[in-house]
């Protein structure tokens, strides 16, 4: 037996005395408890639909069942639907072995049949455009062994699979949605009443109201201990807020810092401070031939004063980014990287040296075209009022950001999937792994989560000796290497890592506070206290 596959019998087994702890616990759960949470817009119950991102994220999380999901501990990634899994021929391929007896939500039996469809039909038909396949254009296809056990064909390594198997990366089922011509766009199940394998199945869905969540009998853990839960279309934060301090919400996730002081106050809430690997940035858009000179965007990087951001924008719960690898990924993490402090002379200088000077109205200009920026922002959270801050900015050293509110969706589509523009702030959060190959890589642009549509082939290669290394200190060096790159290189303006600020209901226990994603795939341990 491998040291890998015998370590997760060990958590299977530790699991199983925390369940007889949690089942003592649960003795005091009030299981008439219906939660009401909120999401900013109509979500789409398909985690592989384009274009499902935010808005359906955590409640596909709870509808959905993945392979792995991320430990409430430590973020390893630990059994859901496999129940073990190993690297075999150097790392070109993974096997995973699958939980016997689940069932789908209408009844069907579960099994790999399902896997090889999620994946080799829909994840790497690139003509579906499944959201987030680039995390997985690795993969070359899903051999069925039998019908509980899977592997993954490689293209090339991919050490960190099984974190990315944990990352918004549901199983769909076959039986419903295998004769579709489009097995994303199925109306009935993205806006209906899908079939799914988690703990909670939906009841009622009323687009622009609230999507309606009940137990679902079946889940292989046993039914959750809530009678339910609402999660409730409020695309303003400020209302989810304001219904959370009524008493109308239990959960608000991504909450603004600037409202901790009055959730805590409240005596029915608390917040909880968790890491995520998680950047936000501004993307310029490398179709754009102005960022050809990276002296361009080292300069508008060099133009805003990122600690102010976080002070006015975070009441200081986040630290300034050095690149996509957040400090809590520990020796992972690169800190001896090029940095660019807050300095809009030295900015101003080197465009200057790039050709782009100020012309009389003190907009820089270059042989004739000026250093004119469209950039739309999305109403979500934190993005209006952080482009807005850098439009100030960069007005200051003579760089003009014409900014455009979209509403969300709307943002997604012309944004997101279009590519349609040339700056715009937004974030990435992502596994907690190094593995930053599905927002970077040349094969991610155009279609994929590489928004800024950069492409180089000594990048690739640098991520790719990363996901080759199967141990810790080959993992170390390879992706210092990556890190350094870019840092210098700038595919992306790195803004800063937040804390994820998550406001509860003080009776809502068995709730992980390590991150918001892990928490909302443990949903099946929450209770809410008599």
């Amino acid at each position: 037996m491998s040291i890998h596959r015998l370590a997760l019998r060990l958590a299977l087994a530790v699991a199983l005395v925390a369940g007889a702890a949690g089942a003592a616990w649960a003795q005091q759960a009030d299981t008439s408890a219906v939660l009401n949470l909120a999401t900013n817009a109509d979500p789409t119950l398909n985690p592989w639909t384009p274009g499902a991102v935010i808005e359906s994220n955590l409640i596909n999380t709870i509808l959905f069942d993945q392979l792995t999901r991320y430990s409430p501990d430590d973020l390893t990634p630990v059994p859901a639907l496999a129940v073990a899994w190993e690297a075999e021929e150097g790392g070109m391929s993974w096997v995973f072995e699958l939980r016997q007896g689940v069932q789908w939500s209408d009844g069907a039996p579960f099994g790999a049949h399902d896997i090889a469809f999620t994946f080799n039909d829909v994840v790497l038909n690139a003509d579906l455009g499944a959201q987030s396949a680039s995390q997985f254009n690795t993969i070359e296809r899903v051999e069925v062994i039998d019908d509980h056990t899977v592997r993954f064909v490689l293209k090339r390594p991919f050490s960190a699979l099984p974190y990315y198997l944990a990352s918004f990366a549901g199983i769909i089922p076959q039986h419903v949605l295998g004769d579709a011509e489009n097995p994303l766009t199925v109306a009935e199940f993205n806006k209906g009443i899908p079939v799914t394998t988690g703990p909670f199945k939906v009841a009622e869905f009323v687009p622009g109201s609230f999507v309606r969540l009940e137990p679902n009998p079946l889940h292989w853990a046993g039914e959750p201990q809530l009678a339910g839960m609402i999660f409730r279309i409020i695309p303003d934060p400020n209302t989810q807020v304001a219904q959370a301090l009524a008493g109308q919400l239990d959960v608000v996730t991504r909450l603004s810092p600037n409202v901790v002081a009055s959730v805590e106050g409240s005596g029915r809430l608390e917040v909880l401070r968790q890491s995520q690997n998680l950047f936000f940035f501004v993307a310029p858009n490398h179709d754009d031939e102005r960022f050809a000179d990276v002296r361009v965007k080292q300069a508008l990087l060099m133009a805003i004063d990122r600690q102010a951001l976080i002070d006015a924008l975070l009441d200081g719960f986040g630290e300034v980014a050095t690149g996509p690898v957040a400090p809590m990924l520990g020796a992972l993490y690169n800190d001896d990287v090029q940095t660019y402090a807050y300095d809009p002379e030295a900015a101003g200088a080197l465009l200057d040296e790039a050709g782009w000077v100020r012309g009389a109205d003190g907009v820089r200009a270059k042989d004739g075209q000026r250093l004119e920026f469209d950039m739309p922002t999305g109403q979500f959270g934190d993005l209006v009022p952080a482009t807005l801050l850098v439009q100030q900015f960069w007005e200051d050293i003579g760089v003009i950001a014409d900014v455009e509110i979209k509403e969300w969706n709307a943002y997604i589509q012309e944004v997101v999937l279009a590519r349609n523009y040339e700056v715009t702030v937004a974030w990435w959060s992502m596994p907690p792994t190094a593995d930053v190959a599905p927002y970077f890589s040349c094969s991610a642009a155009n279609s994929g989560n590489n928004i800024p549509n950069y492409c180089s082939e000594e990048l690739d290669a640098l991520m790719d000796a990363g996901r080759a290394a199967l141990t810790l200190d080959e993992q170390v060096e390879a992706y210092a290497a990556m890190q350094a790159f870019l840092a210098v290189e700038l595919p992306y303006l790195y803004l800063w890592h937040p804390d994820i600020l998550t406001a509860k209901s003080v009776a809502l226990q068995g709730f992980p506070a390590i991150t918001a994603a892990t928490a909302f795939q443990h949903a099946v341990d929450w209770y809410v206290t008599r």
